[in-house]
């Protein structure tokens, strides 16, 4: 466990009338979450009910054609498409143990709303998910899966009407309801969410390495993820840490570009300050003022970056990349076509990266997160490519 700082990075910046909630959260994961018969649980429903281990795939035409040696981890191929219901499980089994009658989650791509209501009825309990209109509209297709899940699906007007006008409507919902846990998406927000989700995503690293180690008999020159909130590349990054000869690439949303400013790449374009809940690098004027982002991709589309990957590029430990909406679309289309594997516009941009820096990277073995399925995406992917009828 970890938390709640990573160096100069996290803590707990909250009102108040929240910290009573944050304290008894902290203490149940330290508890109940730590326990033999709650692990057991937990894996139980990882391995019977969302189908872990995920494969590790080689990619051998397209690595060819780039001219490297490509794995990917496949948590697309996780129940509800992605690997946010490793948090989703562990979090709601959690609440339940507590007590918890109700969840609240924010979503933005749609997955982290699909997973909580997946699991809300799994586990009998009532769910609220908070998304913003701009979102709803791009991800028509998991708002009607999060209904049909029986999930209530707030939609968000105000601000961007994006992922962090649904964190502070979730938020807000959370401090008047102490019979609700709130199911935070991504590995952020004060602590201990940074570190709790973290402890429940880790296991894609876990698996990777022995994966790799079984199938490639070596491990990865590089590992590659795309960082929104960093939940996906927190969760194999982490096993590959103490290995000081694998380098991580943690890949954002470059959008139109980062010179355009219609981007979300907080390391290239941000400082360090506190954005709910913790302290870290995130994309605000002079005044300290939130500034709109952008990218083709709604789980992308977030202002501030977990603060585990704050620290993890102060150590020089990972480095911090960006692609465009471009980048992603195209190597999207290169996986299509070359392994018959539809990326969601997130893992697109790790692979955008990768193809954009083939030259560099001749001969290297990259392991890329493929962290969801692009179902999803199909209707923004036809409209920016002009593709269809």
């Amino acid at each position: 466990m970890k938390g709640p700082y990573f160096g100069d990075f996290g803590g707990q910046f909250a009102p108040e009338t929240l910290m009573p909630s944050l304290q008894e959260l902290e203490s149940a994961w330290q508890s109940i979450g730590q326990s033999p018969s709650f692990r057991k649980e937990f894996n139980d429903l990882l391995k019977n009910y969302a189908g872990r281990p995920t494969p590790l795939t080689p990619c051998r035409r397209l690595g060819e054609a780039w001219g490297l040696e490509l794995w990917l981890k496949r948590e697309d191929l996780l129940h509800t498409g992605a690997h946010k219901l490793n948090n989703a499980l562990g979090q709601a089994l959690l609440a339940k143990h507590m007590g918890k009658t109700r969840i609240l989650a924010e979503t933005g791509a749609g997955q982290h709303g699909v997973a909580t209501a997946t699991v809300c009825a799994l586990l009998d309990l009532e769910c609220v998910v908070y998304m913003g209109s701009v979102d709803a509209v791009r991800q028509k297709t998991n708002v009607l899966r999060m209904e049909l899940l029986g999930a209530r699906v707030e939609i968000v007007e105000h601000g961007q009407k994006t992922l962090k006008d649904a964190v502070n409507e979730a938020l807000r919902a959370w401090t008047g309801d102490p019979d609700a846990h709130y199911l935070l998406g991504s590995a952020l927000g004060p602590h201990p969410f940074p570190a709790l989700v973290a402890d429940f995503q880790q296991v894609i690293g876990k698996e990777a390495v022995q994966q790799i180690a079984d199938q490639a008999d070596a491990s990865p020159d590089l590992v590659v993820a795309c960082v929104g909130g960093g939940s996906n590349a927190i969760g194999i990054f982490r096993a590959f840490e103490e290995d000081a000869s694998v380098r991580l690439v943690g890949v954002e949303a470059g959008g139109d570009g980062v010179e355009t400013g219609r981007h979300a790449a907080r390391f290239s374009g941000g400082t360090p300050g506190v954005l709910h809940g913790c302290r870290t690098w995130l994309l605000q004027n002079e005044d300290g003022q939130i500034l709109p982002t952008h990218s083709v991709s709604a789980g992308l589309d977030y202002p501030a970056v977990g603060p585990e990957h704050a620290a993890l590029h102060a150590l020089g430990r990972a480095e911090y990349a960006s692609a465009t909406d471009e980048d992603a679309l195209t190597a999207l289309q290169a996986l299509c076509k070359r392994e018959g594997i539809l990326p969601a516009l997130e893992s697109s941009h790790a692979l955008g990266w990768v193809q954009q820096n083939q030259d560099d990277l001749r001969g290297k073995r990259v392991l890329v997160n493929l962290s969801g399925r692009g179902d999803k995406d199909l209707a923004i992917i036809f409209e920016t490519l002009g593709l269809g009828t």
